[in-house]
């Protein structure tokens, strides 16, 4: 019985006795009171009347203050019970007929689908992989209102508990291909181990928070564990470790002796205001640019007379001796080979992650966070110009913001602009949505937690694409496009279609860098592509 028949029982339950009391009470009044004896069934008809309103004075006028009292005090219980009727009864029954029927369990037919248990903005990234290869997921939601919301967007979703193993059963998890466990790590394992007691031998993907706790997640049973807050620090650290001298750093390397890196433009380049057809990039380094960031828009290819500006981010392609010529002009001419000092703002997972790269590549640095600890140099608010300023921030290099709050973040990017407007400054987003804004604000490079966690899910779940570049703003892919077998690459015009550029394809073994449109796509062709989220889920769409 639920919740809804429960109350229901026990309001009828006491609209009756009361009305039968009242009923009795009327039949004993109308004989003492007034002297006219009337039947108990004539009285109970009185009370329903007065109850329901539907008639009135078949007694009146009634001749004893005690009987006209009665009638008062009935009248009055009458409409309150009514009027109780309508939250209690009424109002939840109506909601319940016009709000969503979320789902309880997986249709019969799904067979071969990634179980999600609750979906996380990391999540979905991986949903949007996942459609883009036509892979077929459930997820799994505990909470009710959380399910409906999704279930109305058009997420696959049933209403079900994770952690149990009637929940797992009702996703059809012994005929799924893996799980992913996208939760706390208390939860993750418990999912774990409630899905290798339902289908031991589907592949467990589990999301670990806390990266000393990965021992857990896999005693638990998980055939895979992330760690994605690690990768986004290192992925944040290496802007600073890579800016401090000349040599490549982070590059990916597609072939031999060809790569692909994405450059931030620092303030002081001389680069800086200059359109991308004076830049000279091409004659000066030789490299190819195959898009660009402008303040968190990406553009491939970029127009020829699109003006580059601190922060924007290049994409480009090119040998290592050419990628390292554009790196020296993407740098300040004051700052080329200066180290200066970093400060960190923020000392949890992903704070203390950069912290230890600065420190392996012996870069100074300065920690701030809002808890005093070991490695902390600075207590106070991130927010707060003087805690700022006694970090050093005025006289600093570059800062890293490693702050778990999207909007706290957004604020420290205009404190520590307004401090030291020249300062290179680095951010790092929970929610992919927020990267446009913290680049308004004035961020030179931001990298999101929900973008590198779900590169590394889709990246491990999907056998057919392997994913370069985790940490990046762009993305790096590697695989293969049946639809683009026997068609040339100018004719098919990637680049318009999908926003990706084709910086190389693995041939027997061998990869060919050197492509031009009359380059034909073969058989067994592995496709290296670059571009956004967007534009490598695209490609995939339609060229594979």
């Amino acid at each position: 019985m639920d919740t809804w028949q429960r109350r229901t029982l026990i309001y009828v339950v006491v609209l009756v006795a009361v009305m039968i009391g009242y009923a009795a009470v009327y039949d004993a009044g109308m004989s003492v009171f007034e002297g006219t004896p009337i039947s108990y069934l004539h009285a109970l008809q009185v009370v329903v009347e007065t109850f329901t309103t539907t008639g009135f004075g078949s007694d009146a006028p009634w001749s004893s203050n005690e009987m006209n009292v009665l009638v008062i005090v009935m009248d009055l219980t009458g409409v309150v019970l009514i009027f109780l009727a309508l939250p209690v009864l009424v109002f939840p029954l109506f909601e319940e007929a016009v709000s969503t029927t979320v789902p309880t369990a997986a249709g019969e037919e799904l067979t071969d689908h990634v179980v999600i248990c609750t979906l996380t903005p990391r999540g979905e990234t991986l949903v949007d992989e996942l459609d883009s290869w036509g892979v077929d997921h459930l997820i799994l939601e505990p909470d009710r209102d959380r399910a409906e919301d999704l279930y109305e967007e058009g997420h696959d979703v049933i209403h079900a508990d994770p952690q149990s193993v009637d929940g797992l059963k009702a996703a059809r998890l012994p005929h799924a291909r893996s799980l992913v466990a996208d939760d706390s790590d208390p939860v993750n394992t418990s999912i774990v181990l409630t899905a290798k007691e339902v289908a031991e031998d589907v592949r467990t993907v589990s999301v670990v928070d806390d990266p000393d706790r990965e021992r857990y997640h896999r005693l638990a049973g998980a055939d895979d564990v992330l760690s994605p807050r690690a990768l986004l620090g290192e992925g944040l650290a290496s802007k600073v470790t890579t800016g401090v001298s000349t040599e490549l750093g982070e590059a990916i390397e597609v072939g031999e002796d060809f790569e692909v890196a994405e450059f931030p433009i620092h303030r002081g380049s001389d680069l800086v205001g200059r359109t991308i057809a004076e830049s000279g990039i091409r004659e000066r380094a030789g490299a190819n640019v195959i898009g660009a960031w402008f303040r968190g828009q990406f553009e491939s290819p970029p127009d020829p007379d699109a003006t580059l500006d601190n922060g924007t981010v290049l994409l480009v392609s090119g040998r290592e001796n050419q990628l390292e010529r554009l790196k020296d002009m993407t740098m300040s001419d004051v700052r080329r080979f200066s180290r200066g000092r970093t400060v960190v703002v923020g000392h949890g997972e992903v704070g203390g992650t950069v912290s230890e790269a600065l420190s392996g590549a012996g870069i100074a640095h300065t920690v701030v966070d809002l808890h005093e600890g070991e490695s902390v140099d600075v207590v106070g608010d991130a927010t707060d110009p003087e805690v700022l300023s006694a970090a050093g921030v005025e006289d600093a290099r570059s800062v890293i913001l490693a702050l778990p709050d999207d909007t706290i973040t957004e604020f420290a990017i205009l404190v520590v602009r307004d401090l030291n407007p020249s300062i290179e400054l680095i951010a790092r987003a929970e929610q992919t949505e927020n990267v446009q804004k913290m680049y308004r604000a004035g961020a030179d490079y931001v990298l999101s937690l929900a973008t590198v966690s779900g590169r590394m899910l889709a990246s491990t779940i999907l056998e057919d694409e392997e994913v370069i570049s985790l940490d990046k703003q762009v993305e790096v892919v590697r695989t293969r496009a049946p639809n683009l077998v026997g068609r040339t690459l100018g004719e098919a015009d990637v680049r318009a279609r999908t926003g990706c550029t084709v910086v190389g394809v693995e041939r027997d073994g061998q990869v060919v860098t050197d492509l031009g449109p009359e380059f034909v796509v073969r058989e067994g062709d592995e496709l290296v592509i670059a571009g956004t989220d967007e534009g490598t889920n695209r490609f995939t769409e339609t060229m594979s």
